[in-house]
């Protein structure tokens, strides 16, 4: 088990660095330059090059790279052009916070509802609550989350009054955006619940259960959910990573100072250093919550964790 960890750390590393490189390359693509042109253009040729010199952009692009991933390995992303003299690291850290807090409830609200709705779903099959499911996770799915976003803040914080509009000054402000990002979540865990609690239904040891004289609760709780957990373990990493970093649409919509926003910010303003280290950052985390969910998954079903043992 400890090999087959260590080849997949390998290769998520390998797989870091191929997306900070590519990422890097492109982002020196964009039109423009972190540098407002007008000002940039009104200075002598000696400052222009001061200035350059400082940020490492007057160097070939090859050098600049290799600066960039020499830092990277003693934790330094650069400083953040759009603002000024602060490290990339100390802006992402001040908006994590706020990303993170919506992220987790997202997540929490999402994999609650998802569960409920999916296991009572596959259990009165064809019934109304299936159908509501259905219909429920297909809404889910097909509505981008800035329109659900755009919704609930026009009806339940303009029209009725009930949350704030958007901004951060309390946490009551995080509850209409978690909800707009739970929508994809709980459609996608209700789904999937719902396929495979249809399947397990099905087998044998179901039916041996129920002929033993179980309440059709403990037949539910103790066989059926718990072989039906392994899908969602599956997709949780996915939408964890997508909750917990923000959406970008969603922090621009209710003016909320996350990552999310923080990365839209840099791109219009050609933050070089900014974008790098948010990228960075999602990646990493990404990769992280992807491993984790791997080692859940071998743990969970103990023929995958057979499966890695012989591999490795």
């Amino acid at each position: 088990m400890i090999k087959y960890i260590c080849k997949r750390l390998i290769y998520l590393v390998l797989t870091l660095w191929v997306i900070v490189t590519a990422t890097f390359f492109l982002m020196k693509k964009l039109p423009g330059s972190p540098f407002d042109a007008e000002r940039f253009n009104m200075m002598s040729a000696q400052q222009q090059h001061v200035i350059l010199e400082q940020y490492g952009l007057n160097e070939s692009l090859p050098k600049q790279y290799v600066k960039y991933m020499g830092n990277i390995l003693h934790g330094d992303f650069g400083t953040s052009f759009t603002y000024t003299g602060q490290k990339v690291s100390t802006v992402i850290g001040g908006r994590i916070g706020p990303s993170a807090l919506i992220g987790i409830q997202a997540v929490l609200i999402g994999l609650a509802l998802g569960l409920v709705l999916g296991i009572i779903a596959a259990w009165k099959h064809n019934s109304g609550i299936d159908y509501f499911t259905m219909i429920v996770a297909v809404l889910g799915v097909s509505v981008p989350n800035f329109v659900a976003a755009a919704l609930l803040q026009y009806y339940v914080a303009l029209k009725w009054g009930i949350l704030p509009v958007g901004f951060w000054t309390d946490w009551r402000c995080s509850v209409l955006p978690s909800v707009a990002l739970s929508f994809s979540a709980t459609a996608m865990v209700a789904r999937f619940i719902r396929t495979e609690m249809l399947e397990v239904l099905e087998q044998d040891y179901i039916v041996t259960a129920k002929a033993k004289g179980l309440s059709p609760m403990k037949v539910l709780m103790r066989h059926a959910v718990r072989n039906s957990i392994i899908p969602v373990v599956t997709i949780l990493g996915p939408i964890v990573v997508n909750l917990l970093t923000g959406s970008l649409a969603v922090e621009n919509i209710y003016t909320i100072p996350g990552i999310g926003s923080l990365f839209v910010d840099s791109i219009k303003a050609n933050d070089y250093s900014t974008i790098m280290g948010i990228t960075i950052f999602y990646s990493a985390f990404y990769i992280f919550v992807v491993l984790i969910v791997d080692i859940a998954y071998s743990l969970i079903d103990p023929r995958i964790r057979l499966a890695a043992g012989k591999e490795a």
